[in-house]
């Protein structure tokens, strides 16, 4: 049987039954009735590649819940073209599937702009976010840039930029010390359609005009952070989200650059474990 199909049979390519939530793969972790944290990925990736060390940290205190993002990794593609608003509503679906009324939203990159789109459209259903290495305001020649970043993905697929997205995103010590885990990103990439890459690499570049001084505003408590270098969601980019949610805590990690949650998740998981402990019930 063709891949998709029995992915689409809410199986795994070995026959083995699958979480599955209205085409959404996902995995639940941590003690049932523990307040809930949604890990939310970013462009290209999968939760398992981007989650795996913060999400396993966090599941002793928390019910964890992490997914693949609409047509990446196990999840399917819905019908409609990709949006932010498609993306958040995926995350609404996920926690009505699985009877979660509210719960913390902690997003990476991509993942950081779907979390806002959510407090803004469903604020009732979030007691907290995490932004993590997301992007906002760019001005106009990144945003030139990144269009035309995404206007080659949409060309060559994510053959077109990976080599260069993975010189952006880790430090040049950890490639050369760590081959295996950079080569797991790449083929994580690589194995994306290349049709629903650029339909998501368009969103990541179109995405953050919906969300520059949100209206409504965003009133959650939130914990804002990015590395140092990130060169593409920058520190400045991190401190301009920060002021437009009032009461919110930014925090710029040295020397890190877009996947130092790859790299270093114990910076980010001290962080997070703060910030979640003092959300309110």
């Amino acid at each position: 049987m063709d891949e998709r199909l029995v992915r689409a049979a809410g199986l795994d390519v070995r026959g083995a039954l699958m979480p599955w939530a209205g085409g959404t793969y996902y995995e639940v972790s941590g003690p049932e009735g523990a307040p809930a944290v949604v890990l939310i990925h970013g462009l290209g990736l999968t939760a398992a590649v981007t989650w795996e060390a913060i999400g396993a940290a966090r599941a002793r205190d928390y019910r964890v819940i992490r997914y693949d993002l609409n047509g990446h990794g196990q999840s399917a593609t819905p019908p409609g073209d990709a949006s932010l608003t498609a993306l958040s509503e995926q995350v609404i679906a996920l926690m009505d599937a699985l009877g979660v009324a509210r719960a913390a939203l902690v997003g990476f990159s991509l993942g950081g702009l779907i979390n806002r789109r959510v407090a803004m459209d469903h604020p009732d259903r979030v007691r907290g976010l995490g932004i993590l290495n997301s992007p906002h305001e760019r001005g106009e020649e990144l945003q030139a840039r990144v269009e035309a970043q995404a206007q080659a993905a949409g060309e060559g697929g994510p053959f077109a930029t990976i080599d260069a997205a993975l010189e952006r995103w880790f430090r040049p010590e950890f490639r050369a010390a760590q081959p295996e885990s950079v080569a797991r990103v790449r083929a994580t990439v690589l194995a994306n359609d290349p049709g629903d890459y650029a339909a998501h690499r368009w969103v990541l570049a179109h995405g953050v005009r919906e969300l520059i001084r949100p209206m409504p505003p965003i009133t959650c408590p939130a914990l804002v952070m990015t590395g140092e270098e990130d060169s593409g969601s920058t520190p400045a980019m991190s401190r301009a989200i920060s002021t437009e949610i009032e009461g919110s805590d930014c925090q710029i990690l040295p020397g890190q650059k877009h996947l130092g949650l790859i790299e270093d998740p114990e910076s980010f998981i001290g962080p997070l474990r703060g910030f979640l402990g003092r959300l309110p019930g």
